[in-house]
C-alpha cells in the first residue's frame, strides 16, 4: 500500500534530483572566479551552498532511482518542469542570502527567478559593488535559464528517458531540431555555445575601447553577452549599457540580443545553409511588422513630448529601449525614471506593448511570441476571406514556419489561448500594483516587463516595495516563462494524485 502510495512521485523526483544537481555544479563557476579575484568570503558562500545543492540533488535522485525508468507521461514531464524551476529558484537563492547583498531571503528568490526567467527585474543593493563571483552566479542562471535548466540536465547529465521530451516541452520548447529531445538539447546548447565565443570576443574588444581594463572588460563582455544571448537583461551595473557610452557596445549588444530572440529551429535553419528562412519564417515576418509599427509609434510619441530632438539621440535612447522590450531583454541606456517623466503616454504604450508581444517562440525571450501574433492575424484574416467566398468553397490555410504548416483550429485555440492567459496576467499584476499604491502607468509597465519576462523598469521594482508584490511578480515571471501550463500541471496534477492515493 506504501509502494502504490508513494511511486508517482519517486520518477518526477529523480528528475528533479538530475537538474538539481546540475545547479550544484555550475556553482563551482563563481566559486573558481572568487578565488581568481581573492573574494574569500564569496567563495565559502558558494562551497557552503554548492555543497548543500549537490546534498538536496543527491538525495532526491537516490530516492528515486529505482523508479526512473518508468515510463512518464505529460502530466509528469509538466510537475517535473514546473517542480524543477520552483525548488531550483529556492536552492539557488543560497549564495545571494550568505553574500549579504540582499535584505532578505524573499529578495534572493526573486533575483534568482528573474535570472532564470531571463527577466532582469533586479532587488539587489549597491549593484555596483558586488563581487565578481556573485556577478558571475547572476549571468549564468540567465544563461542557464535561457536554454533551460531541462535542457541543460538532458545535454550533459541524461544519457536517455522516455520522457525526455515532455520535460522539454514543459518548458515551453518544442522545436525537433534533432531526432530526439536529449540530441536537440545538446545541439541548442553547442549553438549557444559557439555564439558564446563570437559575442564575448566582440564585447570583450568593445569594451577596451570602452575604456575598460582588459580582464574588467573581458567579464563584463562576457556577462553581458550572456544576457543578450537569454534576453536577460541582468547586467554587472546599475546603470546598465548606459554605463558604458558607447555607440559600439550598443549596436553590438541590439545584434546580440535581437539574434538571442530568434527561434533556436531558425539558428539551425540558418547554420545548415536555409537562409531563405529569415525572410520566409512567420515569425520573422510578425516581428518585422510588430517592430516596425511599434518604431512609428514610439518615434511619434517621443517627438511629441520632445525627449530627444536628433535622430541620433533618438535611435540610442528610444530605438534602444524599443528593440529591448520587443526581444524581452530589459538593457537600458536610459535611467528607470526617464519612461516616467520623459517619454509621454504613446511613447510609453507603444513599449509596454512591445513588452507583451515579446520575441519568437521556442527562444530565450517571452511575452505573446511572434508565432502566435501570427497564427492569430492569419486565422483573422482566413475568416473575413471566408465571409466573401462561396459557402462551397474549401480554403486550407498555411502559414510557413520553418516548413509550410496548415492552419488548424486547434492551433489557432491554442494560441488565443496563451495569449489570453497572457492578458489576464497582466491585468491580475497590475491590479495588484495599484493596490499595492502606485499609479496606473507604473503598475501597468513594470506589470508587462514581468509578465513578459522582460526586465525594463519604470523604478518600481526596488527592495522597498511591499513583500506581496514581490511574491506576486515571482509568480508572474515563473508561469510566463514556462507558459503557464507546466504550473498549471504543477497543482493540479499533485492534488488529483494525492486524492487517488489517499
Amino acid at each position: 500500500m506504501i509502494e502504490k502510495h508513494v511511486s508517482w512521485w519517486l520518477p518526477i523526483c529523480y528528475y528533479i534530483g538530475i537538474i538539481i544537481i546540475g545547479l550544484g555544479l555550475i556553482q563551482y563557476i563563481p566559486a573558481v572566479t572568487s578565488v581568481i579575484y581573492a573574494e574569500w568570503d564569496i567563495f565559502f558562500d558558494f562551497l557552503i551552498s554548492s555543497s548543500i545543492t549537490l546534498l538536496v540533488g543527491g538525495s532526491m535522485v537516490l530516492l528515486g532511482r529505482r523508479y526512473h525508468e518508468q515510463r512518464m507521461n505529460w502530466g509528469d514531464g509538466m510537475v517535473v518542469t514546473a517542480g524543477s524551476w520552483f525548488l531550483g529558484m529556492l536552492i539557488s537563492a543560497l549564495p545571494y542570502y550568505l553574500s549579504g547583498n540582499y535584505n532578505s531571503y524573499l529578495d534572493c528568490t526573486f533575483d534568482v527567478m528573474s535570472g532564470l526567467t531571463t527577466t532582469g527585474l533586479t532587488l539587489i543593493r549597491d549593484l555596483d559593488h558586488v563581487s565578481n563571483g556573485i556577478n558571475m552566479w547572476r549571468h549564468l542562471l540567465t544563461f542557464v535559464g535561457g536554454q533551460g535548466m531541462v535542457v541543460l540536465a538532458l545535454t550533459f547529465l541524461v544519457k536517455g528517458t522516455s520522457g525526455a521530451y515532455k520535460m522539454y516541452v514543459g518548458e515551453g520548447k518544442d522545436e525537433h531540431l534533432m531526432p530526439n529531445a536529449i540530441s536537440t538539447a545538446r545541439y541548442i546548447w553547442l549553438i549557444s555555445l559557439i555564439y558564446l565565443c563570437l559575442g564575448t570576443v566582440t564585447l570583450w574588444i568593445a569594451g577596451i575601447i570602452a575604456g575598460l581594463s582588459v580582464d574588467r572588460a573581458f567579464l563584463h563582455g562576457l556577462w553581458i553577452f550572456m544576457s543578450a544571448w537569454s534576453t536577460g537583461g541582468f547586467a554587472p551595473m546599475s546603470q546598465s549599457i548606459l554605463y558604458y557610452h558607447s555607440s559600439i557596445y550598443e549596436i553590438a549588444t541590439m545584434i546580440f540580443l535581437t539574434i538571442g530572440s530568434f527561434n533556436f529551429a531558425l539558428h539551425y535553419a540558418v547554420l545548415t545553409g536555409k537562409r531563405e528562412e529569415l525572410r520566409r519564417d512567420i515569425e520573422i515576418i510578425s516581428f518585422t511588422v510588430t517592430l516596425t509599427t511599434l518604431t512609428i509609434i514610439t518615434t511619434l510619441g517621443l517627438k511629441q513630448s520632445g525627449s530627444y530632438a536628433d535622430a541620433m539621440s533618438l535611435f540610442r535612447k528610444g530605438f534602444y529601449q524599443l528593440i529591448s522590450a520587443h526581444t524581452t531583454t530589459g538593457f537600458m541606456t536610459i535611467y528607470a525614471k526617464q519612461f516616467y517623466c520623459e517619454w509621454g503616454d504613446i511613447a510609453l504604450f507603444a513599449i509596454t506593448v512591445a513588452m507583451l508581444f515579446g520575441g519568437n517562440a521556442c527562444s530565450t525571450a517571452g511575452g505573446f511570441k511572434g508565432l502566435r501574433i501570427g497564427i492569430i492575424f492569419n486565422a483573422f484574416k482566413n475568416d473575413i476571406k471566408q465571409m466573401v467566398l462561396p459557402e462551397s468553397t474549401v480554403s486550407v490555410q498555411k502559414i510557413h514556419h520553418i516548413k509550410d504548416v496548415i492552419l488548424e483550429d486547434k492551433m489557432v485555440r491554442s494560441a488565443f489561448l496563451i495569449v489570453t492567459a497572457y492578458i489576464a496576467t497582466f491585468a491580475f499584476g497590475t491590479l495588484i500594483g495599484m493596490l499595492s499604491g502606485y499609479p496606473f502607468g507604473m503598475a501597468a509597465f513594470e506589470s508587462a516587463s514581468a509578465t513578459g519576462n522582460v526586465g525594463l523598469s519604470i523604478g518600481l521594482t526596488s527592495a522597498s516595495m511591499p513583500a506581496v508584490l514581490k511574491v506576486t511578480y515571482i509568480i508572474i515571471l515563473w508561469v510566463g516563462r514556462l507558459e503557464f501550463m507546466s504550473v498549471l500541471a504543477l497543482g493540479l496534477y499533485v492534488a488529483r494524485r494525492v486524492k487517488k492515493d489517499v
